[in-house]
């Protein structure tokens, strides 16, 4: 049986350079064929015109350029739209555009399912099936900011926060990022990119060393070993100490703020001892907290806090020199949590 068409998206700019040489053309086709790919968004090599047609038939006889199969779409009465993707393999996946008042972001997967099962989050219910690849992380950015385009409101933003953890896929992560970052490529600044993490101490020291301004965001949701055990089984293998030594290590070497997500739960996180603990782990660390407030998953038993409750929790947080803001909810009617779309078509 033969092996399918490689995704082009899974090229590099500089090995579709390689390749173009190594087949007798000349370097500028790749900056022809990114530019059709990434800015104008093509999904056929047959629509890039400014290609000989002979190349244009070898391309498609070697290379695939489908976009992916749209399972399902759910627009919120805020706008925010939910993507859920087929995969050649029947696997899917999540992507979600979040629009604001000031600038429009992509919220991206890195994974089929997620290994780390934390106890309040849709992803990992059914487990992790595999990493994506550069391409089928490349190709949610596309079909996102083509939405973005219908509604006259160009993508600006990337968030790795959908499903699965994107330190774990961090080849094919990064490869994806810098195509995304690359002038050549989408062209969205490495600062407006954002890669949430569990917490995989070893992955963060090895981002501290990539050289990027991207922006880091770190997945607590716990306030001491006990309370994070309860709600992330990671915490066993990466302990919320040895976490927060690791951020300070990697504020320290970056010069970058660190943004700590924090879900807000009835009487288990929102409470003024969780106060208490933050305000000692912090200390010293340039960070601010993004405070969730916890999107009801069927499976858990857990509660949202009421709004005064959360705003007493914020206000403390402040009291400390902690600089916290709580998220507006998006998109629930559509459930836009990670993995809940997904989860619900399984």
């Amino acid at each position: 049986m033969s092996l399918p068409p490689q995704d082009i998206r899974n090229y590099s700019f500089e090995e579709l350079t390689a390749y173009f040489e190594s087949i007798g053309e000349k370097a500028f086709r790749a900056q022809q064929m990114a530019e059709w790919i990434y800015k104008k968004g093509v999904w056929s090599f047959d629509q890039m015109l400014n290609l000989p047609e002979q190349l244009r038939q070898k391309l498609s006889a070697n290379f695939n350029l489908k976009p992916l199969v749209i399972a399902a779409k759910q627009v919120a009465k805020d706008h925010t739209t939910k993507f859920l993707f087929d995969l050649d393999d029947r696997e899917t996946v999540e992507s979600v555009l979040i629009p604001t008042a000031t600038r429009t972001t992509a919220c991206i997967s890195t994974q089929a399912g997620c290994k780390f099962g934390c106890r309040f989050c849709a992803s990992g219910i059914g487990g992790w099936s595999r990493n994506l690849t550069c391409a089928e992380i490349l190709t949610q950015v596309l079909h996102v900011k083509e939405e973005a385009l219908k509604h006259k409101r160009p993508l600006c933003n990337i968030v790795f926060m959908g499903t699965g953890e994107p330190l774990d896929n961090f080849d094919n992560l990064f490869k994806a990022i810098k195509i995304i970052n690359s002038h050549q490529g989408i062209g969205i600044g490495a600062r407006h990119i954002t890669i949430s993490t569990v917490g995989l101490v070893p992955k963060i020291k090895e981002l501290a060393k990539q050289n990027l301004q991207i922006e880091l965001a770190i997945s607590l949701h716990g306030y001491d070993n006990a309370s994070r055990n309860v709600l992330m089984p990671v915490n066993k293998k990466y302990p919320f100490d040895e976490l927060i030594r690791t951020c300070r290590e990697y504020a320290r070497e970056t010069k970058r703020q660190i943004t700590f997500e924090y879900i807000l739960i009835k009487d288990v996180t929102c409470t003024e001892n969780a106060v208490q603990c933050l305000r000692k782990a912090f200390k010293g660390i340039i960070c601010k907290m993004n405070l969730i407030p916890y999107n009801p998953v069927s499976e858990f038993e857990h509660k949202t806090p009421s709004q005064a409750e959360m705003e007493t929790f914020k206000n403390r947080l402040e009291e400390f020199g902690i600089h916290a803001t709580i998220r507006s909810p998006r998109g629930r009617e559509v459930g836009a949590a990670c993995g809940q779309l997904r989860h619900a078509h399984k």
